[in-house]
């Protein structure tokens, strides 16, 4: 896919700019990291698929989405223990699949990067006015606040960013614990199934809104798992990524499908699938619904939940900065953007795309419509990722690996059928938001063909693992 480009020479300060912290992170952190990325989309977001496809049809996305992201996690696992850079899924996608491919992966990755924070500032907005905090009628303070801080944070340093990011994901995880604890005792599988059927082909009580709304709740249930992937980001600040980066991003995974089972079952399973399809904080509301609306438990989990949707948007924020550090780094993007500060810390990448999340936020305060956003470009990146941990299975049998996936190529191409389905079915959710964020992303790959494909870098750590690699092919 368009190998053909020009290298530039670099003056020899310019990596000493752009260098991050190495050793920051071991496994434990790693997975704490997988878990703050995802663990918002268990507080708020994956109702509305819900209110697209019904308990049934949500359920069906779920398990689909949950098997596409395990099989996909395992293939990440393999690669990210072969190639640790903080390209992660565009340095993968550039050793098997050549620059344009690399590049297009990395620009899919930063648009989910870049918007999920957004969806998600709107749902923290949600729960601070559901809290009934500062009186706010409009949450666009709530936004600026969230950007600036957690920002701030981030160009403090990594090491206690990753630190203050675990013991948020923490409170997180034991406001989960209590939802789970409160909603058991009312748990009706009669409310599973309280949406009104509609007259769509296939519709039934599971599948209210038939098979059309099943396939188009495949974008809630993505926004289970979205952003697991970006574990691998943190490579290049890894202690020893061959070992650690397998075990993080699978101990990860394997918590956030317990969780989203548990939320999917109990939610709707105790206050009816209908009380909570289209709400900004489905927990609380469902705790109250069930348990009574003076309930101390829906009052720790509204608070608490602030932390889970803090966590993600907080570490989607390391994850957006560090895959346009990379791009901007080897030249694919402006080289501005990889600049890093005495703190060693990419404050440009952390500016740049927080100000344009900061403006989506506050002119569309649409959390459904970004996550569409946001889930079209994970969608493409995801085909992009598993496609190349087949080629590079294919192409490279001898490269060493720290990890080999379970199950190989047949792994990976489950993952890559699914996820053509799951860009097919961001279609039917927002047509109009699918195409336009399609626009985006061509005239992103435009940027490449007409200019930065003759402006790389060739001693950036992507770029030289595949020199190294067409040398070694040349020698044989």
């Amino acid at each position: 896919m368009a190998r053909r480009v020009d290298y530039q020479q670099v003056t020899d300060d310019y990596h000493q700019h752009r260098q991050l912290k190495k050793g920051a992170a071991g496994w434990v952190l790693l997975a704490g990291l997988g878990v703050s990325y995802v663990i918002s989309g268990d507080f708020a977001g994956w109702n509305f698929g819900l209110d697209e496809g019904g308990w049934g049809g949500l359920l069906t996305a779920t398990v689909l989405m949950a098997v596409m992201y395990t099989c996909m996690v395992l293939g990440l696992a393999e690669m990210s223990s072969t190639l640790p850079t903080a390209g992660a899924g565009y340095g993968f996608a550039r050793r098997a699949l050549g620059p344009l491919g690399g590049y297009a992966t990395g620009v899919a990755v930063l648009i989910e990067y870049a918007v999920a924070p957004a969806a998600i500032a709107v749902f923290i907005g949600g729960y601070v006015e559901a809290l009934g905090l500062f009186g706010l009628t409009n949450s666009w303070p709530v936004y600026l606040v969230a950007y600036l801080v957690f920002i701030g944070l981030h160009i403090w340093g990594v090491g206690e960013a990753l630190k203050v990011m675990f013991a948020i994901t923490a409170v997180a995880v034991v406001a989960l614990v209590a939802t789970v604890v409160g909603l058991v005792p009312h748990f009706d599988p009669a409310n599973l199934t309280d949406i009104a059927v509609s007259e769509a082909a296939g519709a039934g009580d599971l599948l209210p809104y038939g098979f059309a709304g099943a396939v188009a709740a495949l974008v809630y249930g993505i926004w289970f798992f979205l952003a697991v992937e970006g574990v691998p980001l943190a490579a290049e600040e890894t202690a020893d990524p061959q070992r650690d980066m397998p075990r993080g991003i699978i101990v990860a995974m394997g918590v956030l499908l317990v969780f989203a089972a548990l939320m999917l079952l109990l939610v709707p399973g105790s206050a009816g699938a209908e009380t909570v399809r289209t709400s900004d904080n489905p927990l609380p509301e469902a705790l109250r619904a069930a348990r009574g609306d003076d309930d101390w438990i829906a009052g720790f989990v509204n608070y608490a939940g602030l932390a889970g949707l803090i966590a993600s948007f907080f570490s989607i924020i390391y994850a957006y900065s560090r895959q346009l550090f990379a791009l901007s780094r080897a030249g694919y993007l402006p080289r501005f953007l990889s600049l890093t500060g005495s703190r060693q810390t990419p404050w440009v990448a952390l500016v740049v795309p927080g100000t344009i999340g900061f403006l989506l936020a506050a002119l569309t305060q649409n959390g459904a419509l970004l996550i569409n956003i946001a889930v079209f470009g994970a969608t493409v990146s995801y085909v992009l990722l598993n496609l190349s941990h087949i080629v590079l299975r294919r192409r490279e049998p001898d490269l060493e690996r720290g990890y080999r996936t379970p199950g190989g190529v047949v792994t990976t191409g489950i993952a890559l059928v699914l996820s053509v389905v799951a860009v097919i079915a961001t279609f039917f959710v927002d047509t109009t938001a699918a195409w336009i964020t399609a626009g985006v992303f061509g005239a992103f790959v435009a940027y490449f063909w007409f200019y930065s494909r003759h402006h790389l870098v060739s001693s950036a750590p992507e770029e030289e693992f595949d020199q190294i690699s067409s040398a070694e092919g040349d020698l044989r």
